[in-house]
Order: structure tokens, then C-alpha cells, then sequence
């Protein structure tokens, strides 16, 4: 088997000898974009996002979650009574 290998890349950057960093038009598009995105995604989106961000807290915080929620239990049936 006769395998050439480059010795050169075959790519080349797109800073061209600049810094490697974004433009504010650039991220003036990026920001068009995601706002055009996270628009289209719904109801249902903002909705799963939310329900995330309550894992998100109380997940790590389970045995306070439970026992704030045995307490509020144990005020609403005490009210009631």
C-alpha cells in the first residue's frame, strides 16, 4: 500500500493573521439568531425550561425539599382542622 501523507496542513484559519476573536457584527448575528431560535421553540419549551430549573435547585436539596413539604402538609391540614 502506497499512503501519501501531507507534510503541509490542508486547512487554513479564518483569522488570517489576526487575533482569533468575533467582531461585534458577528455577535450581533449570533444574538439575531438565537433570538430568532429560542422564539419559535414555544410554549412547551419555556415550559420544560422551567421545570428544569426546579430539578436544577431542588434536586441537590432533597431531604430539605421533602421536609419543607412534610411541614407546609402538616400546616394546611392543621388550618383546615
Amino acid at each position: 500500500m502506497n499512503l501519501k501523507h501531507a507534510t503541509t496542513p490542508r486547512w487554513s484559519t479564518s483569522s488570517f493573521g489576526s487575533p482569533a476573536d468575533t467582531s461585534p457584527g458577528e455577535l450581533a448575528a449570533l444574538g439575531e439568531h438565537l433570538d430568532r431560535c429560542n422564539g419559535q421553540r414555544g410554549a412547551l419549551y419555556s415550559l420544560r425550561r422551567a421545570g428544569e430549573a426546579v430539578n436544577e435547585f431542588a434536586a441537590p436539596r432533597m431531604m430539605t425539599t421533602l421536609a419543607l413539604l412534610a411541614l407546609l402538609l402538616v400546616a394546611i391540614a392543621w388550618l383546615l382542622t
